[in-house]
C-alpha cells in the first residue's frame, strides 16, 4: 500500500510513518516547513517529504492519504484554501483517514495494546513501559510522542503480542472530533491523571471526562484500568462507569504506592513492599509514572521486581529534564551554569517539572525560562495559575510573543522574580543580566523556543 500522509513531521504523524515504513508500505508525506528532528528521522528511513499542501501532490495518487490534525478546512485572508490538498482530496473523491484510524486497522489489530492516557506523563509513562516490556523479553511495539533514549527512535513495529501507545485525549481529525484514544481500543489503560486543557477544543473539564469515559467503555472484561487514586476527576470518570478489572495508584491506599524519595523507594503492593527503584529520574510525578507503568506491566505478567529492576537502566525522554549545556562562567574553575530542555507547558507540568529540578539541586538556584506556547496558553485560559506553578523558581523569564493577554500583568503576583520580553533575543539578554555562577537554567515550551538553548550556551561562553 502506498499511504501520503498530510503533516507528516508531528511527533505521532512521524511515528505512524516509520511503523508503516517498516511494515513494508510506500510512505511519501508533507508538511509545512518540514522540519529535524522527524524531517531527519523520516529521511533516513526513506520516506519522501514535500514541503506544503499543494494540489499537485495528487498526481502521487496513492492508495490512501491520512490526515492528521493539523490540516483543517480553513481559509486565508485572501479566500485561498490553506490546505489545497485536502480540497483536492474532497473534490477528487479519494480515498482518506485519519492517523488514529489508519493506526487501528493496519498495525494495532490482534495485538495487546496497553495505551497511556492523562493530561500529564504520557510520553514518559509510555515511554517506561515500553523499556520495562522489552527488558522482560515481551518484544513490545510502541509508538511514543518523543524520542525513549533507551531506543533511539519514537516507534518500532516488536515481534511480540504487546503495542504500547501514547493516547492523546486530543481530536482526531477535522472530519473525526473524538479524542484520538477512542481509536486504540486497549486492553490496558492507564489513566495517570486528568485536568483541563486543550482549552481551543474543550469547554470545560467534564468534556475531557467524558472523553475518557468513551476510552473506558472499549477496554474488555479481561482488561485492565489503572488508574491515579490522587485524583477526583478520574474517580469521576469510574463512577461513570467501569466494566474492566483496576488497580489504583499514588496514595497511601492505592493498590500500587511508594515509600521514600522519588529518586530511591520502595514499590508496595497493598501496603507490602514487592520491589525497590533506584534510578537517575527525580520528582514526585515521575514515581507516580513509575507505578502506573510497574501496575500496567503486571498485567501482561511482568512482575513488579522485574519491571523495578528494568527502570534502574531508564534513561529517560529526549526534551525531559535533557541537559543541553554546562558552561562555566568565570573561568575552568568556577561552577557551571547548566541549561536543561523540557517539554514542560501545562502550569501543572510546569510546576511539577520546577519541583523535580529543585529536589536534585537543593539549594542552587533555578532560572526557568518558558514561553506560554500551547493553544490553551495562547487563550489565557490558565494564565492566572503561572505565579503558582513558578514559585520553587528563584527567577522566572516569560517569552511573551503571539499572547492576546498581558504576561507582565499575570506574573505581577511573582514581583521582581520575574521578567517579560516579547522577542528570544530580549529573553536571553535578560537571563544574562541575572545570570551567577552554579545557576540552572531551565527552558520549558512544547515547541523549539527558537533555539534559545543553543542560543544561551553561546552567549554564556562570551566574555
Amino acid at each position: 500500500m502506498h499511504i501520503h500522509i498530510l503533516g507528516i513531521c508531528g511527533t505521532f504523524m512521524g511515528g505512524l510513518a516509520a511503523l508503516a515504513r517498516e511494515a513494508g508500505h510506500r510512505v511519501t508525506g508533507c508538511d509545512a516547513g518540514v522540519y529535524p528532528p522527524m524531517s531527519d528521522q523520516l529521511r533516513a528511513l526513506g520516506i519522501d517529504l514535500i514541503e506544503g499542501f499543494g494540489a499537485e501532490q495528487m498526481a502521487l495518487k496513492p492508495d490512501m492519504f491520512v490526515v492528521g490534525n493539523v490540516v483543517s478546512r480553513a481559509r486565508l485572508a485572501n479566500g485561498e484554501a490553506k490546505f489545497p490538498l485536502m480540497e483536492a482530496i474532497l473534490d477528487a473523491g479519494a480515498p482518506y483517514t485519519s492517523g488514529p484510524q489508519w493506526l487501528a486497522e493496519h498495525v494495532l489489530q490482534g495485538r495487546h495494546v496497553l495505551a497511556v492516557a492523562g493530561t500529564h506523563g504520557k510520553t514518559t509513562t509510555t515511554a517506561m513501559l515500553s523499556w520495562i516490556l522489552h527488558s522482560a523479553g515481551l518484544e513490545p511495539g510502541f509508538l511514543v510522542g518523543g524520542v525513549p533514549m533507551n531506543f533511539g527512535v519514537s516507534a518500532l513495529l516488536g515481534r511480540g503480542k504487546c503495542f504500547v501507545i501514547e493516547a492523546d485525549e486530543y481530536d482526531t481529525a477535522f472530519f473525526d472530533k473524538r479524542s484520538k484514544f477512542v481509536h486504540y481500543r486497549p486492553r490496558t489503560a492507564i489513566l495517570n491523571n486528568l485536568e483541563f486543557d486543550h482549552a481551543d477544543i474543550f469547554d470545560d473539564l467534564a468534556a475531557i471526562e467524558r472523553q475518557f469515559h468513551h476510552l473506558l467503555r472499549t477496554v474488555p472484561p479481561s482488561g485492565r484500568v489503572v488508574f491515579n487514586g490522587l485524583e477526583e476527576s478520574l474517580a469521576r470518570v469510574l463512577h461513570q462507569g467501569c466494566w474492566s478489572e483496576t488497580r489504583s495508584f499514588g496514595s497511601a491506599v492505592s493498590d500500587f504506592s511508594a515509600q521514600g524519595e522519588p529518586h530511591d523507594f520502595d514499590v508496595l503492593l497493598r501496603g507490602q513492599p514487592v520491589a525497590h527503584v533506584g534510578w537517575s529520574l527525580g520528582g514526585v510525578h515521575n514515581q507516580l509514572n513509575a507505578l502506573a507503568a510497574i501496575a500496567a506491566a503486571e498485567h501482561v505478567g511482568v512482575s513488579p521486581e522485574q519491571a523495578a529492576a528494568a527502570l534502574g537502566q531508564f534513561e529517560n525522554v529526549k526534551r525531559r529534564m535533557e541537559v543541553r549545556a554546562q558552561v562555566a562562567l568565570h573561568g575552568a574553575a568556577a561552577t557551571p551554569v547548566t541549561i536543561y530542555d523540557d517539554f514542560a507547558h501545562h502550569p501543572t507540568a510546569i510546576r511539577t517539572t520546577v519541583n523535580g529540578l529543585r529536589r536534585k539541586v537543593g539549594s542552587a538556584r533555578i532560572l526557568a525560562v518558558f514561553e506560554p506556547r500551547s493553544n490553551t496558553m495562547k487563550l489565557g485560559a490558565m494564565k492566572s495559575q503561572l505565579p503558582w506553578s513558578l514559585e520553587e523558581a528563584d527567577l522566572a523569564f516569560c517569552h511573551s510573543g503571539g499572547l492576546g493577554w498581558d504576561a507582565t500583568d499575570a506574573l505581577s503576583p511573582m514581583g521582581e522574580r520575574a521578567c517579560v520580553a516579547d522577542n528570544i533575543d530580549g529573553v536571553i539578554a535578560q537571563v544574562l543580566s541575572k545570570v551567577q555562577s552554579g545557576d540552572h537554567i531551565l527552558c520549558m515550551s512544547n515547541g523549539g523556543f527558537g533555539g534559545i538553548h543553543q542560543k544561551l550556551a553561546l552567549a554564556l561562553q562570551k566574555p
